[in-house]
């Protein structure tokens, strides 16, 4: 997990707190009207103008990736386009809601006028046709979530915006310091950034009103992340970390006014919005926040889980569905793991070797910097294998960092942050290097794999410098196949050589035995009512974990429904088509070959990806 959290957690965050106003929180929004397309073409005729739908398609995929860029600027920063950094939207304001929707119909409709029939008649290229049925099941099923109260539950522990603005605000992340215009846009961003914490008092009010609250518990984990930015002496705030490293490129007199006016800006915007919000959610919101758990309590909860199941999984499984293949992989997984037990001579049950493997110390890290310099050590190893696998690597590198303090008791494992596609910032590999013992050793290797080569670091980075695709294309993708992507990179580890004793190969098998516990819990939680506690007691007794990270895992289902299921989806989806290509080619079965098939176009709906790999199957 993306990023930040996870590449596709982040995005599915950013979609919810960024975009274009800058008032108050009821203001109107600026105006972004679709390109409308003038030029009529008879697609229903016998010989239609191919190439003249794909210029017109073409055109409107820019077109909307600009509207969309202009309703998120704060993407439009990780991606690295100048002209964007001044701004954070109220995205959950009605008014930016509307322009929203209205964005996306006009834009669906345009798309479906151009080429529906021809696409429905396969007179278009292959290509051509993908990128069209991918752009309109995105705009389809943006347009699906908008009927969900989403905005009325703005902020939990893991989708906490203010943790996206203090990492911009820290000088160390996507947020450019370089020159007095860089501090300014900042500046001018904290004031977007306060209209948008007023929104969110104000929707959580009315969602209190509706019936719609967060669990209890994620808010109490809510407050400590706003309380270590209210501090009494600003010097000490993550906020001036960027006055601290002022350009030389700025002149000592408006250096001074600079240093003046972002001060002012910390104690009279910043400091005040977030005490705001610290003081509404513990004396309002958490006395008024509901004691369950899953979000089947919710209203109309039953149908908004089963569309995030679809959008996050992109295929037509069930929640009851994958509620049993989670089972089926479990039971699967817990047999492979006795495997390894009889090979390192371990006497006595599974649940003693979970024991035995969380606890002992020989599989703790020593220390922080112990801990980086052992990812350090393995990066070594990946890179040297890799082209056994992969017949390229993309271009943009990444570096590894801890997990900043501020968030690390609630972060993840570890997560992803895309490079810049500029190549002015590489990617980030974040490893939460907080309370140790929950680190094992043996989860090294596979969480690695996942995070960086060849998982998320290694597709993403490729995608993004797939020049031939459609921006939308570039840089959007299914959950489900960015982190089955991740998941199945974690199995590559034997076929490059990194499994290097029995404990490390158990470590990936214990976080495949994760991803298959979690279509269990998830589906339990929101499909079946399980309470937190009845999750948390099936993890302690199907998997080696420590209680930080299962509560901290039990709480992260709660707070972003059906985002779990993607990983084990994902990574059986993938495998089976590897398995049906090695049946079906035998010898002529090329694996390099194979993954540049997988990764080649960018972040398939499943379903796509399904019928990709089926036609290349065919044509070798």
């Amino acid at each position: 997990m993306t990023k930040l959290v996870k590449f596709g957690s982040l995005i599915m965050l950013l979609s919810i707190v960024s975009g274009c106003d800058r008032d108050q929180p009821t203001n109107v929004e600026p105006t972004i009207t679709a390109t409308v397309i003038t030029e009529q073409t008879s697609v229903g005729a016998s010989k239609i103008d191919s190439a003249s739908i794909i210029t017109q398609l073409n055109t409107l995929y820019a077109a909307y990736d600009q509207a969309f860029l202009d309703l998120n600027p704060v993407v439009a920063t990780f991606r690295g386009i100048s002209g964007y950094n001044d701004r954070w939207a109220n995205t959950i304001g009605h008014q930016h809601r509307t322009t929203l929707r209205n964005t996306l119909e006009s834009y669906l409709q345009q798309a479906q006028s151009i080429a529906g029939q021809a696409v429905a008649k396969n007179q278009l290229a292959a290509q051509d046709i993908l990128n069209y049925e991918i752009f309109v099941r995105r705009l389809e099923m943006d347009l699906r979530g908008m009927n969900y109260a989403s905005h009325l539950i703005p902020i939990n522990q893991f989708h906490n915006p203010i943790n996206i603005f203090a990492q911009l605000g820290s000088g160390q992340n996507a947020q450019p310091f370089q020159n007095e215009r860089d501090y300014r846009n900042f500046i001018s961003r904290a004031d977007d950034f306060a209209v948008y914490i007023d929104q969110a008092i104000a929707n959580m009010r009315e969602g209190m009103r509706q019936g719609y609250t967060q669990p209890r518990v994620l808010m109490e984990k809510v407050l400590p992340q706003l309380k270590v930015h209210l501090v009494d002496d600003i010097t000490t705030s993550l906020f001036y970390k960027p006055l601290e490293t002022l350009p030389d490129n700025i002149n000592s007199a408006t250096k001074t006014q600079l240093i003046a006016d972002y001060t002012s800006m910390i104690n009279e915007i910043l400091i005040p919005s977030i005490a705001r919000l610290h003081h509404f959610i513990e004396q309002e919101y958490i006395p008024a926040a509901r004691t369950t758990a899953g979000m089947n309590v919710l209203p109309n909860g039953d149908d908004w889980y089963a569309y995030l199941v679809a959008n996050t999984t992109s295929t037509d499984l069930s929640a009851d569905e994958i509620h049993q293949i989670g089972l089926t992989e479990v039971a699967r997984i817990h047999s492979e793991i006795r495997k390894i037990m009889a090979q390192v001579a371990f006497d006595g049950s599974l649940k003693e070797f979970f024991v035995f493997t969380k606890n002992n110390p020989q599989f703790h890290f020593t220390s922080k910097d112990d801990m980086l310099y052992a990812y350090q050590g393995l990066r070594k190893q990946v890179d040297a294998a890799i082209t056994n696998l992969f017949a390229s690597r993309p271009l943009a590198d990444f570096e590894i960092r801890p997990v900043e303090a501020f968030r690390e008791r609630s972060a993840a494992s570890a997560s992803y942050q895309a490079a810049a596609v500029d190549g002015s910032r590489p990617g980030i590999f974040y490893l939460n290097t907080y309370d140790l013992p929950a680190h094992p050793i043996w989860t090294m290797t596979s969480l690695y794999l996942h995070e960086a080569i060849p998982g998320h670091h290694f597709q993403i980075a490729t995608q993004q410098e797939l020049q031939d695709l459609p921006e939308f294309r570039r840089f959007g993708g299914t959950t489900g196949y960015i982190e089955g992507w991740g998941l199945y990179a974690e199995s590559l580890g034997q076929e490059l050589g990194v499994y290097t004793d029995h404990y490390q190969y158990y470590g990936s098998l214990a976080a495949e035995l994760w991803r298959a516990i979690r279509l269990v819990v998830d589906t339990g939680l929101h499909r079946k009512g399980w309470s937190r506690e009845k999750v948390l007691d099936y993890m302690y007794t199907n998997a080696p974990v420590t209680e930080a990270r299962a509560v901290a895992e039990t709480e992260r289902y709660m707070a972003i429904p059906a985002q779990a299921l993607a990983y084990k989806v994902g990574q059986l989806k993938i495998r089976e088509l590897r398995n049906k290509a090695e049946q079906t080619l035998g010898n002529d079965f090329d694996v390099r070959a194979f993954h540049k098939q997988v990764i080649g176009s960018g972040a398939l709906p499943l379903t796509i990806l399904e019928t990709k790999i089926d036609r290349w199957i065919k044509m070798q």
